[in-house]
């Protein structure tokens, strides 16, 4: 139980270090329910975390009626990360745009691998990763991969061809290391 909360905190605290220094500077996207909230910030200047926790009701929800230990460490990770995304707003980090995509796909990546190997996800679409990483041979980082890239792709219309060739870095870098940290063992269940 403690290294499950260790975890959530960990790497909720990635994510938001990750997002918020060194995406937000450069109006890159990651995946996901944090990707669609990324943009409601963007366009609207709405609360990242606030966003990306209201959105994500329904998939928590749905693990509520799929797997209750995940619903368990999903609602909690959502909080956590919540906060951690919506605290460390004020904290960037100007570097170059291709280190920046580089490095935050790469924080966040370890953040979200962190959080799964420990049965908890920030309740966005890595839940759904989850989900279908268990249900199939598929690996979980090439799952975020996708879904990360479907949310970019939709971002393109509002931020441009740079963003979503960087932000594709980021993704990329996201699910390489998520799928590295998260090391799903053959038989398909991960730690208690």
């Amino acid at each position: 139980m403690f290294a499950r909360i260790a975890a959530m905190i960990i790497g909720s605290g990635l994510i938001g270090i990750g997002v918020n220094g060194f995406l937000v500077p450069h109006h890159l996207l990651d995946g996901g329910i944090i990707g669609l909230a990324l943009i409601l910030h963007y366009y609207f200047d709405f609360q990242t975390g606030l966003w990306s926790a209201l959105l994500s009701i329904p998939l928590i929800l749905y693990a509520w009626v799929k797997d209750r230990g995940q619903f368990h460490g999903s609602i909690y990770g959502m909080i956590v990360t919540a906060i951690f995304l919506d605290l460390l707003a004020p904290y960037q980090f100007p570097l170059p745009i291709w280190i920046s995509a580089i490095l935050g796909g790469a924080i966040c990546g370890i953040g979200v691998g962190l959080m799964l190997r420990y049965k908890t996800s920030t309740g966005g679409t890595d839940l759904i990763a989850y989900f279908i990483a268990k249900a199939t041979p598929l690996s979980i980082g090439l799952i975020i991969a996708i879904l990360d890239g479907i949310i970019v792709l939709i971002g393109f219309q509002t931020l441009g061809l740079w963003s979503v060739v960087f932000s594709s870095i980021t993704i990329l870098s996201a699910g390489l290391l998520a799928n590295i940290c998260y090391e799903r063992p053959n038989n398909g269940s991960v730690p208690n």
